[in-house]
């Protein structure tokens, strides 16, 4: 199995800046990519960042230039620094990884159990 693991969230005031971490363990063979979506109440999930195995990243429309994903010092590690962060931001934000168990296996996703953050104006 495949366990993610997410940290950093909490409530700020709009313009402040958090740090979110998430750690991957368990059975792999390879992490394809790493990412971060989010689900604000009565919204659907909706992709935020995402960083490749070949570090190259990516960005929903709303978060570019605020957001910054990154791979962390650790194996398996990604982090999300939200810089200039508005009201609208809010939600559970969810760890995602695309990962393969073993040589033979097929990239599948895994989630973290979520971290609110929260924002306020």
């Amino acid at each position: 199995q495949v366990q993610l693991v997410e940290s950093g969230g909490g409530l700020v005031q709009a313009g402040g800046s958090l740090r979110l971490s998430c750690a991957a363990s368990g059975v792999i063979f390879r992490v394809n990519a790493m990412g971060w979506y989010r689900q604000a109440p009565g919204k659907q999930r909706e992709w935020v960042a995402r960083m490749s195995n070949d570090d190259n990243t990516s960005y929903t429309d709303s978060v570019k230039g605020r957001f910054t994903i990154s791979r962390g010092n650790a194996r398996y590690t990604v982090s999300l620094q939200m810089n200039s962060l508005k009201p609208e931001d809010s939600a559970v934000y969810y760890c995602n990884a695309e990962v393969r168990r073993s040589v033979v296996d097929t990239s599948r996703d895994y989630w973290g159990p979520g971290t609110q953050v929260t924002v306020s104006s």
